[in-house]
């Protein structure tokens, strides 16, 4: 069966809610019960129903769920040389309401992205097993620098030479663009939440009372993801998913998308950004009026994958009429606005419900643009 190449129209993000089946071999693990080949079969059997189910909703995208994973960032960056993740007492990150489990990235050495990354065999199996496009969602840059404390970067050259800091983080994902493409993979997307934290005006107080200027962040951010993936062929696209934090439902981050709007568009290079838009603390619509004319394109997220309500498709005609004062609609599609299950403990809402969720990205694409 021949698949159209991407972007669509209707698309997700990347995380599901993890099954029964998984939540059981994880506790047997930590329980000392089962062992790592038991463990990743009952994966590769819940990651195909996954998929089905995927693919059953007429997407033409699909992903693992990130259902080998714990986190949506730390597993991929603890899989590099050079980057480990620890427990610590105090550790975590603190959302509204909650903190999650005490996990922390720390710099031992010099980074690099090693040859036998465990997620370009992750991305292989999706490939294996589905008759649409195979995608893998990996955390941006970004993430390595904002979530590594100045404290925890054992590296000297790293921790008192800026650049050749994020050289080493560039040099490390521009190895992994290429690993992927190797792997056969033609979409990937990097989920570079940071630029959306940057425009909260809490979070860049503490970036300025820690000596750093967010907006000159921002622009290093950009530069970072461009120079990561400017050598991609020109087959692969590349997706950037930006979003205000996503545990058990709740979040970090609040603030419209102005002070980042300009580097995320014409800074970065990437080919299609998923914005997060299902609440008010994404602010209006207008930076999508930096987008620039041409292939890019734009899948705000007025879906939720926070709450079980399901949104009105009338309603989101008009949220699209709206956006296409701003940007053209031929360059918007739809997408929830974040992974359903960011971390392994997932967001609130049930299995039917995340099912519902997939059916309206569908049927918003059908309806507005007359497909996938």
């Amino acid at each position: 069966m021949s698949v159209a190449k991407p972007p669509y129209r209707a698309d997700v993000v990347g995380s599901f809610l993890r099954p029964d089946s998984i939540k059981a071999a994880r506790k047997a693990r930590a329980d000392g019960k089962m062992g790592a080949d038991e463990i990743r079969a009952i994966e590769d059997a819940a990651i195909r129903d996954v998929i089905k189910m995927q693919e059953d909703a007429g997407l033409k995208a699909v992903t693992d769920g990130e259902f080998r994973r714990a986190w949506w960032h730390f597993d991929f960056m603890g899989m590099l040389n050079g980057l480990d993740i620890i427990q610590r007492e105090g550790g975590g990150i603190q959302f509204h309401g909650v903190h999650t489990k005490q996990d922390v990235p720390v710099i031992t050495d010099k980074l690099s992205f090693p040859a036998d990354h465990p997620m370009l065999e992750h991305f292989k199996f999706v490939a294996a097993n589905t008759k649409v496009t195979p995608k893998i969602s990996i955390p941006g840059p970004s993430a390595v620098h904002f979530r590594i404390a100045d404290d925890d970067i054992a590296v000297k050259e790293y921790k008192h030479d800026a650049e050749a800091y994020f050289e080493a983080i560039t040099a490390t994902y521009r190895d992994a663009v290429k690993a992927f493409y190797a792997a056969g993979c033609r979409y990937l997307q990097m989920d570079d939440i940071f630029f959306a934290y940057l425009c909260d005006p809490k979070i860049r107080a503490e970036r300025k009372a820690k000596g750093e200027d967010p907006d000159w962040l921002i622009g290093r951010y950009a530069k970072m993801m461009h120079d990561a993936i400017a050598d991609r062929p020109e087959d692969m696209l590349i997706g950037m998913h930006m979003c205000r934090g996503n545990f058990k439902s709740t979040w970090v981050a609040e603030g419209a998308y102005d002070p980042a709007a300009d580097a995320i568009f014409n800074q970065t290079d990437v080919d299609i950004y998923f914005m997060e838009y299902d609440t008010d603390r994404a602010g209006g619509l207008e930076p999508l009026r930096l987008l620039p004319k041409g292939k890019k394109r734009v899948l705000p997220g007025f879906i939720t994958t926070k709450t079980a309500e399901l949104e009105d498709l009338d309603d989101l005609k008009r949220k699209f009429d709206a956006a296409s004062q701003y940007a053209d609609l031929d360059q918007l599609g739809i997408a929830p606005q974040c992974g359903f299950a960011s971390t392994e403990e997932g967001n609130d809402l049930s299995m039917d419900d995340q099912r519902r969720k997939l059916d309206l990205v569908v049927k918003t694409a059908e309806t507005i643009w007359g497909g996938v």
